[in-house]
């Protein structure tokens, strides 16, 4: 299959290094954690030192996939961890290449001296001092890392297979969204030959939900104002949403698309507030309607159908921005 990675510049980088350092987006997903566990496999065999340092924990829905806690989150830090990350040469970046993104990592990363690598899928990103290895088209970045195992000869081994399976059912929606494709399942049929069991993967990521985000989802779902003759559904969940519904912040995820199980609707969008006041904007699109555009005009991006970016304003403010942008993009289509 033609990439427009540099399959071969990337294993020539691999091979060089020996201390290696991963990580990844705050706030992180079954994509992010997933690629991040398979790749630290793929480099243990092949003899490599390998850490995970994240800018945020691990969220508890998934700690599953973390049992032996290797994934360390910044603010856990040993002077020993750190005096290990100052002495790797090289530091891989998976799930994004912008700085916003990056989070409290991102001043470690600008002060390291190792070598920069993005792995991602993401088109949106910015200069952040790396060697970037980016295909937009992939459908998750552990689709990426999987043809990474093969372009470095490590077989996949069980435990490769299982995160990355989870990495690319959660980015894919479980392979509900457009996204997906004939490679996407030739591709799971290798994860499944090296032992993947997807009932299994079912029930840990979608069948073992806390009173409190199922409270949540129904608080969040009852307040869903519909815009621009129901194309928009717009909801909002606020820190007393949380606190109301007993739930963490990390339980909003995959909320957005129950959005657009409405008949008719064609886009969603949720804003959701974060512990310091600002607001994550949160774009969902089954349209022509492009949301790495949206969330470019408020510093974010992402993908055609699904981006996120961050608001400053108030919520009132941030809301008004948001459907002042919407419906300059619908009119085109609706003239």
């Amino acid at each position: 299959m033609k990439s427009p990675i540099n399959w071969s510049q990337f294993a020539a980088i691999i091979h060089s290094s020996s201390r290696i350092l991963l990580t990844a987006h705050q706030r992180p997903d079954g994509d992010c954690l997933g690629s991040e566990l398979a790749m630290r496999l793929i480099l243990l065999s092949l003899g490599k030192e390998v850490r995970i340092v994240n800018p945020h924990p691990t969220p508890p829905n998934l700690t599953f996939l973390d049992e032996t806690g290797c994934i360390k989150p910044l603010e856990n830090l040993t002077e020993e961890d750190k005096n290990w990350m100052n002495h790797a040469d090289l530091v891989i970046v998976l799930d994004t290449s912008s700085w916003a993104q990056l989070g409290a990592m991102a001043s470690v990363f600008k002060n390291l001296q190792a070598r920069k690598l993005v792995l991602d899928h993401h088109a949106k990103g910015d200069d952040i001092g790396a060697e970037c290895f980016i295909d937009s088209e992939a459908e998750a970045t552990g689709i990426l890392v999987v043809r990474a195992a093969g372009v470095l000869n490590v077989p996949l081994s069980r435990g490769i297979a299982e995160a990355a399976f989870v990495a690319i059912s959660t980015d894919t929606g479980w392979f509900r969204f457009s996204s997906v494709n004939a490679e996407t399942y030739r591709t799971v049929a290798g994860l499944i030959d090296a032992g993947v069991v997807p009932a299994e993967f079912y029930q840990k990521l979608y069948e073992q939900e806390s009173l409190g985000r199922i409270r949540l989802i129904g608080r969040t779902l009852s307040q869903i104002e519909p815009y621009f003759d129901d194309k928009l559904m717009l909801i909002r969940i606020l820190l007393s949403d949380f606190e109301a519904a007993g739930a963490l912040s990390s339980e909003s995820e995959d909320i957005i698309n129950m959005a657009l199980q409405i008949k008719g609707s064609q886009m969603a969008v949720l804003i959701s507030e974060l512990k310091d006041g600002s607001f994550k904007i949160s774009f969902r699109s089954r349209s022509t309607i492009d949301c790495s555009l949206l969330a470019g005009l408020f510093g974010g991006g992402g993908h055609k159908q699904a981006a996120g970016a961050s608001s400053k304003l108030s919520y009132e403010k941030t809301k008004k921005a948001v459907l002042d942008a919407i419906e300059k993009v619908l009119k085109p289509q609706n003239d």
